[in-house]
């Protein structure tokens, strides 16, 4: 399917949660028809965010990293400098796919780049994300829909500080989280990585091309404290 509108990635940084999140949900009530589709692709500032799914008990030791509750599906899940997080603003009706194929798509997109290093992954049927041969999960996922558009997406570690994930449940799953870094000798920097995950997403959403941008949304107030 030919898609006339273009698919626009926007490169923003370090951007703190809250700003991002409150942010998301405004592009997605203000959005229309002659709205193109996002990625925003953001590195956050240390947090746990808890999905709507989430459970007080999944937190176990916080400390000093603020506890953020989301609208997305999900458990608890940690965000924090050397983690590419992307978010998608799909509008779903216009690409005539539904929830489901929207998460098979981003599945495959992170098995087809982790493929790019020869490392085998797959999607688990029993819970959204990717995970290493071995068990371990790389990349989580964590969507909202609302009114056919969806916003959230996926956290994809690459070359993070891991020991904050000791302190939850990593999505209510007792699972153990694994990173690029700790899986390669020589670990590819986060642009690189991100270069080729959105290569991998723009072909799944059938996308020829997209538009690459470091602007910041009108919406995004970046913090400076």
């Amino acid at each position: 399917m030919s898609i006339a509108l273009p698919l626009l990635i926007r490169h923003l940084g370090i951007q703190d949660y809250k700003d991002t999140f409150e942010s998301m949900k405004r592009f997605t009530d203000l959005r229309n028809e002659a709205s193109s589709d996002e990625i925003w692709l953001v590195e956050h500032h240390p947090v746990f965010t808890q999905g709507q799914a989430g459970k007080e008990e999944y937190v176990l030791l916080p400390g000093d990293i603020p506890v953020v509750k989301s609208d997305r599906g999900g458990h608890v899940t940690y965000h924090g400098p050397g983690q590419i997080t992307a978010y998608l603003m799909i509008d779903l009706k216009r690409l005539r796919i539904g929830v489901r194929d929207l998460v098979s798509l981003i599945e495959k997109a992170l098995v087809n780049t982790l493929a790019e290093w020869n490392i085998k992954a797959s999607p688990r049927s029993d819970a959204p994300g990717v995970y290493i041969e071995s068990g371990e999960k790389i990349a989580s996922l964590g969507l909202r829909i609302r009114k056919g558009r969806s916003y959230h997406g996926l956290n994809f570690n690459v070359d993070m500080d891991m020991s904050p994930w000791h302190r939850i449940n990593p999505c209510g799953l007792d699972v153990t989280m694994t990173q690029l870094a700790d899986l390669m000798e020589i670990t590819p920097s986060m642009e690189t990585v991100a270069s080729k995950l959105i290569g991998h997403l723009t072909d799944g959403l059938g996308y020829n091309e997209a538009l690459v941008t470091d602007s910041v949304p009108t919406s995004i107030n970046p913090r400076t404290n």
